[in-house]
């Protein structure tokens, strides 16, 4: 048996000043121990955390990241679980695709990694994957990076999800829309000569998804929410009843088009939006018409993105500054509790997407140390994700990931 102890643990939705009891793994419930405690004293003890929109990049690039790397790059976040997007080569989009994806996790990765299969053969958007076979290890269906543009094929998509006991998690956007741009079509791509990329490309694919949803029944969810549209379409949504959830990202939430810089950190898809919708993202986090953080964490290489705003490749990494800027900006002003924190980026995800691990009795012991204390600067040099692009370089944080546990072993 094995127990931790900190100033406070946090277990079923609340802090606890009781030590985290753990045996073989698992945490167990407990209210006395006389044997040796792993204190971590002024320390926090928090679940792991859970990000289901991760780009861990292998098998076809891992010049930009590995499994390895990626995940221990996750561990140093204070993650335990997270779920890998398939926009990889190959594509998983059948059996045998995803099981070299499998392979490498089973061999490399020091945290739980949950795969996507895809929608589509190749993302290709044309004809559906072997979604028969892709179930069993899958954890959802995602084309993440590409937004399925048929209506027909979407449908067909649900249906057979639903028939699988899967959800479909979709990236949005109508490629009819996009017009070349490549940051959001606000003030600062009209003042500095960009193309802009408008609202409308994401939230029109949203609305036409949810009324397939109502058609279907099928369980789906949004990836990473940035439009006041989206919100409130979503918003609606589940006031109806349908089963739907969303999740948008740290940046959105504390970055604007009004934070643009000439440089590639400072471009994903989606762009960072206007001041409105950073908002009304907010608005859905404290009202829980957003359900979860997640980091859409995109490593690229150092090349691939030093060419600028309008050159560089879309993305940046998140998963290791995810905590921190969520507790600075949001915790510690008072927008949001600690806990509400806490199940953003832990309870939440792994109720939707059905993940074990965390700090509830006869769970996997996964979990994180943190001091909230700590103040430091964001520095990419210290980061070990292989990605660097981060907009919030130089940004002064509180609160640092110390250790992370898997099964009640260190892990980071």
């Amino acid at each position: 048996m094995k127990a931790f102890k900190a100033k406070a643990v946090y277990q079923n939705g609340s802090f606890r000043s009781l030590p985290l009891f753990t045996e073989n793994g698992i945490v167990i419930s407990r209210e006395a121990y006389e044997g040796d405690i792993i204190s971590f004293e002024d320390k926090y003890i928090f679940p792991g955390f859970a990000d289901v929109h991760v780009h861990l990049r292998e098998p076809g690039f891992s010049y930009k990241e590995t499994i390895g790397t990626g995940t221990l790059a996750s561990a140093h976040g204070g993650y335990t679980a997270v779920c890998s997007m398939p926009n990889l080569k190959p594509v998983p989009d059948s059996a045998e695709n995803l099981k070299q994806q499998l392979d490498i996790i089973e061999r490399d990765a020091c945290i739980d990694v949950y795969p996507y299969a895809a929608i589509t053969v190749g993302q290709m958007g044309e004809e559906l994957s072997d979604m028969d076979a892709l179930a069993k290890d899958a954890v959802a269906f995602s084309d993440d990076g590409r937004g399925v543009q048929s209506d027909e094929l979407m449908e067909k998509a649900m249906l057979k999800a639903k028939a699988l006991g899967k959800m479909i998690v979709a990236h949005c956007e109508v490629n009819d829309l996009l017009r070349g741009g490549y940051i959001h079509d606000g003030e600062y791509a009209k003042t500095h000569g960009h193309r802009g990329i408008c609202s409308e490309s994401e939230w029109k694919q949203i609305e036409r998804d949810l009324k397939l949803v109502e058609k279907t029944g099928c369980a789906y969810h949004v990836c990473h929410i940035s439009a006041k549209e989206s919100v409130e379409l979503i918003r609606q949504a589940k006031a109806k009843g349908l089963d739907v959830t969303c999740e948008t990202g740290p940046h959105y939430l504390i970055l604007d088009d009004s934070n643009l810089q000439e440089e590639g950190r400072f471009k994903m898809n989606p762009p960072l939006r206007s001041r409105q919708d950073r908002l009304a993202l907010i608005e859905g986090i404290k009202d829980g018409t957003i359900d979860m953080i997640a980091t859409d964490h995109a490593p690229h290489s150092a090349e691939e993105k030093g060419r600028g705003l309008e050159k560089s490749l879309m993305g940046i990494v998140g998963i290791e500054t995810a905590f921190p800027l969520m507790y600075t900006y949001f915790v510690e002003t008072g927008i949001i509790s600690l806990e509400k924190l806490i199940a953003l980026l832990s309870d939440n995800p792994r109720k939707r997407f059905g993940l074990p691990g965390g700090t509830a009795c006869g769970e996997s012991a996964d979990f994180t140390v943190v001091d909230l204390s700590e103040e430091y600067t964001i520095n990419s040099s210290d980061f070990y994700s292989m990605g660097r692009a981060t907009p919030f370089e130089g940004y002064k944080v509180k609160g640092k990931i110390i250790h992370t546990y898997k099964g009640a072993e260190k892990i980071f």
